[in-house]
């Protein structure tokens, strides 16, 4: 974490500034310079306390569960604020606990799986990932120069670091430990990453030009409510985006949709080997009749996304133009329409 990145975080519970206490300092290369990063400390605020490990933030509400040992080590009073968190807020504490421990491990194992020198993210090299992103939303080389980007939800996060080399300041989050590979392969001192919950961002409100949030509103527990707690981050001039998943008039595709309703409450590693040894022999023979581009690895991500996650909701044009609507968004429109999903934006009303 660089010292600049303090000024956009709050904490997600109290959205108050947070305190920083620094307990290591490393540098990292960023376009073969060295800059200085925090690599070890705590962000506190209020009773609440987030390390900060490997250089990367680490804001989720359950962060004081997660972290346990590195807290208890390093912060004199953890004990006494992790008390005060159980005794004020155990109720929020449980139902986040409950709500992302599935998705955290789900999309931790799919990204372990990708591989930074061979593979490409959803059949897109680089060059095709930083044109999908303009597609999108609606914006292009020279109009997100200098503008502040927050993609929730990066995944790999390698489409910060094309963001990043176009000359926005972008900050990615995701909320597994892909985050960390994310980071460390991250090669532009002005794309950020940290560790955060959609539902929780961890950051001053009319903070960014553009909110981009791409296939993962739809793995939340309610797309609608998750799709809420971003507009407030998006300033009075900015633009919010989002992928989703639209329904499909397809047998083939709704028996997978109906697999998963039962599959997916299977523990992650029994998933795993159970769609190796059926979905992905399948899967491989007819992309490779298809003549697709996809290496083995690529198509077993793929069925991992549509497979292991808890919530995978689908959605009409029309069901999420209507969220923009109800939160006074203008200029809404779809910008891309696939045979997954389609992605749509609007402009915050000044």
């Amino acid at each position: 974490m660089q010292e600049a990145t303090l000024s956009y975080l709050r904490c997600p519970v109290t959205k108050q500034p947070l305190q920083l206490l620094c307990f290591n300092k490393t540098s990292k290369i960023y376009n073969g310079v060295a800059t200085e990063i925090i690599s070890e400390g705590v962000l506190l605020s209020n009773i609440f306390c987030y390390p900060i490990i490997k250089g990367i933030p680490r804001l989720l509400v359950e962060a004081f569960i997660d972290y346990e040992d590195f807290l208890a080590k390093n912060l004199s009073d953890f004990e006494i604020r992790r008390q005060a968190i159980w005794t004020n807020h155990k109720e929020l504490v449980d139902k986040v606990v409950k709500k992302n421990s599935h998705t955290k491990k789900s999309f931790e194992q799919e990204w372990n799986l990708f591989d930074y020198d061979k593979d490409t993210t959803w059949n897109a090299d680089k060059p095709e990932m930083f044109n999908r992103f303009l597609r999108e939303t609606d914006e292009t080389v020279s109009s997100i120069n200098q503008k502040v980007i927050l993609d929730a939800g990066c995944g790999n996060g390698l489409l910060n670091n094309l963001i990043a080399n176009a000359g926005a300041t972008v900050l990615g989050f995701d909320f597994s430990l892909s985050i960390e590979k994310a980071f460390d392969k991250n090669t532009n001192p002005n794309a950020w990453f940290l560790q955060a919950d959609v539902q929780f961002p961890p950051f001053a409100n009319n903070t960014f030009d553009i909110v981009h949030c791409s296939g993962v509103l739809i793995h939340t527990n309610n797309t609608e409510y998750s799709f809420s707690c971003l507009v407030p981050l998006v300033n009075h001039t900015g633009k919010l985006s989002v992928w989703l998943y639209h329904p499909r008039k397809d047998i083939i595709h709704n028996i997978f949709n109906f697999i998963r309703k039962y599959s997916s409450k299977l523990p992650l590693k029994l998933q795993y080997y159970l769609y190796s040894f059926t979905l992905f022999p399948i899967t491989y023979i007819i992309k490779k009749l298809k003549n697709s581009p996809q290496n083995k690895r690529e198509m077993m991500i793929d069925i991992l996304d549509w497979m292991t996650p808890e919530f995978r909701w689908e959605h009409t044009h029309e069901e999420a133009t209507s969220w923009f609507a109800k939160r006074k968004f203008t200029n809404v429109k779809v910008t891309t329409n696939e045979v997954f999903g389609f992605n749509i934006i609007g402009e915050r009303e000044s």
